[in-house]
Parts: C-alpha cells; structure tokens; sequence
C-alpha cells in the first residue's frame, strides 16, 4: 500500500509547432510506463492557460508567422545573437516586451505594473501544480520561470530542467545558465549549450524523446503491411504531411505513382502510403485518383510505428520528431521542405551523416525513390544502417529516469511560496 503522495512533475510547453506536445507526451508517457502512480505529471501552457491577451495567443501568432516565411526568419534570426537575446531577459519586463515581437501583434505593454502583474499570473500557474520537478520543452519556457522561482527562494528545492526538442540548430532562448539540467539530443546541440555558457554537469546528452511505443518491437514488414491493406510484397514508401497535412503531397504522390511504375512490364516497382492527418478534403482528393501503383491513403493515425514500420524509405518535412523517430525504424528519409531557424539545420543533419536527402521537387523525390527500389537499393540499405547507427530509442527513458534522480535527491518537501 502507497504510504507517501506521488510526486509532481510538470512539464511546460507551447502548441507552437507539434513537436513540443509530442515530447511533452512522451516524457509523460514514460513517466507512466516506468514509475506508475509513483508520479503524477501535469502539462501546461503557461502562457496560453495562464497570461491574459495578447499572451495567450502566442500559438496562433507562432502559426501565423510560420505561414508568412520572410517574416518568421526576420524574426527568428533577428532574435538569435547573444548581444538582443541576453539584455532583453535580464528584466522580466523587457523579456516580456520581446515575447510580444515574437508575435504579429506588435503590441508592447508600457507600463512596468503590467508586467508585473504577467508575472504574478505566471506565478500563479507555476505554483497551484506544487511541481517536485519542473520541465521545459519550449524555448520560451525557461526565463521568466526561473526567476520567479529565484524570487520565491525555491530556485534550490525543486530542480528546473531544459529537454531541448529541435536536434541541430537551436535558438539561444534555450539555454538558460540556473537550470539544473539541459538534455541535449545530440552532440551539436551539446556545443551550443557550452558556448552559450552551461556547465558539463548541467549537460546530459540522451537523444530526442520520442513515444514509447517506438522503443518496442514491430512485426514484420508483411505482417504491417496486411494489416494496413497493403500489398505485402512490394517495397513501400511513406509520404507525410504532418498532423494537418499541408505541403506538396497530392503532387509528390502523382510524381511517385508515375517513377513507380515500370512502363516496359506494366507493374509497380513500389507502392505509396500517404497520411494526411487532419487535412480530410486532401484524404478526399487523393482517393478518388486512378493510381498506376498500388496507393493507401490514411487520415490521423495513432501508430506511426506501424506505418513506418511498414515501409522502406519515408517523404517528410524536416521536423525533428519525424526524423528521430525514422532514424529508430531505420529508414533513410528524404526531406521536402523545412521551417527556417530551428529546423535549417536538421536538413544538413540528415544528409551530412548519410541518412537521406533533400530536395523540394516532386519529380526529383520521385526519381531518387525509385532509384532505391530499384538500381540503387544498395543506397537504400547503406542508409538504413546509418539511421539505425545514429538512433537513441531509449532517450526519453535515460531522461526520466534522471529526472527520477534529480526528485529523489530533494529529501526534502518543498516549501511554496504565496503564488500572489
């Protein structure tokens, strides 16, 4: 029988791009699988569930921008040296006053009672969880908590943790010198700690977390591959488009249907499977094509194991999630597009270490997939072993259970502070 309360564990983030919920979700989901009621774990959007307008709009602002390209790199770079980034945290109020350039809105409060009274609503969000442990897993998580949790005098008692989501490049907002952790997940990102000024003991290199479930085995492709009424047979290539399916899918997928059929014996050297997440008008569209080769086209799927582990080379924005989780497959990946600033470097990432390719043309991409299920499979298989070779599929259990570690230490049970 349980004789003490479960810790608390509360993770931070912002629904500013998918893969910060989807590491938020898997360190919840490990915490589960490996210390059960042990922990109870809690995430949060401080800024959206806890800050009034024009701060609780920064997903929609981060959307809006990301979908005006020009204007988000301005943005993102224009933040990025050291000498706009460090003075612009050392007040609480000017921090917040750049968080507001993050956004469209360019609305930029005045008045210092203002920004106080953002913290205190902060304040408030941190403190009604009573955490035992704090995680970060966004870039704009790290500043204004901390100080508040320095004000506060517990800055000592419940250790404050950074697991960086972005594998290459990475913005300085990251890096923060009072955590009691950074969790790198690679060794690129590593180097940028240090230079930004974390110490070696602050620094753990695991690996992106990934869902749990891509830890444990599959069965084989055949089996996979029924499952999703696919054929059994023929090499499969996975085309993605994210959670909302956006980018060129229905031309890539017209661009394969044609470079995967061989015109001289009249059958498919390949066959396609499509996810088109939420996006139901392009699931639509896709299903009602005559294709020359064997197609199944999916909407939001839950498995994405399943799916990659069904196919042998994947078609994919450069989102870090996505990458690491093929890399855990083992399929070579062929990049399309990617979000400039935090995703510039993963292209260089994937190709640099000899695990896929890069190219936006559909014609192209179609041209190297046959190529690898066909005269160039020997490529295929090389980069297979490299993405296997440069996984770290136990990286979100390395994480917890340091975590785990960090909680364990504190033998002693905070003591919170007047939120108000």
């Amino acid at each position: 029988m349980r004789t003490e309360a479960p810790k608390k564990v509360l993770i931070l983030m912002s629904d500013t791009g998918g893969g910060h919920r989807a590491s938020a979700e898997a360190i919840k989901a490990a915490f589960m699988q490996e210390f059960g009621d042990d922990y109870q774990v809690f995430v949060t959007d401080l800024w959206t569930d806890h800050t009034p307008w024009p701060f609780n709009q920064l997903p929609r602002s981060y959307s809006f921008l990301v979908k005006h390209g020009p204007l988000w790199k301005m943005t993102y770079y224009g933040t990025a040296p050291r000498v706009v980034h460090q003075p612009h945290f050392a007040a609480t109020s000017t921090f917040i006053a750049r968080l507001l350039i993050l956004s469209p809105i360019f609305f930029i409060p005045s008045n210092i009672k203002y920004s106080t009274y953002i913290c205190r609503e902060v304040a408030k969000g941190l403190m009604k969880y009573q955490p035992d442990v704090i995680i970060s897993v966004h870039p704009l998580m790290q500043h204004v908590p901390l100080r508040i949790l320095r004000s506060k005098g517990l800055l000592d008692k419940i250790p404050f943790t950074t697991v960086i989501t972005d594998l290459s490049t990475c913005h300085p907002t990251w890096f923060h010198k009072l955590v009691t952790r950074c969790y790198c997940p690679s060794t690129e990102v590593e180097k940028r700690a240090l230079k930004a000024g974390l110490k070696p003991s602050q620094i753990k290199v695991y690996g992106l977390p990934v869902r749990p479930s891509f830890v444990k085995p599959v069965p084989p492709k055949d089996e996979l591959r029924r499952e999703l009424g696919m054929d059994e047979d023929l090499p499969a290539v996975l085309l993605m488009g994210g959670g909302e399916g956006m980018g060129p899918i229905e031309a890539t997928a017209k661009a394969l249907s044609d470079s995967l059929y061989d015109e001289s014996s009249g059958e498919p050297i390949g066959q396609i499977l499509i996810i088109c997440g939420r996006n139901k008008k392009l699931v639509n569209r896709l299903q009602s094509i005559n294709w020359k080769v064997p197609v199944q086209v999916k909407g939001f799927v839950t498995k994405m194991e399943e799916c990659m582990g069904a196919c042998n080379c994947i078609i994919t924005k450069a989102g870090p999630g996505t990458i690491a989780e093929a890399m855990i497959r083992g399929l070579p990946i062929i990049l399309n597009d990617y979000i400039a600033g935090q995703e510039a470097g993963n292209v260089p990432y994937v190709v640099e270490n000899g695990c896929g390719k890069f190219s936006k043309s559909p014609k192209q991409i179609a041209k190297i997939v046959a190529g690898w299920f066909g005269p160039r499979s020997e490529e295929l298989q090389v980069m297979s072993r490299n993405c296997l070779k440069l996984a770290r599929p136990g990286a979100v259990f390395k994480i917890v259970h340091d975590l785990h570690e960090l909680v364990r230490q504190k033998c002693f049970v905070p003591q919170y502070a007047c939120a108000t």
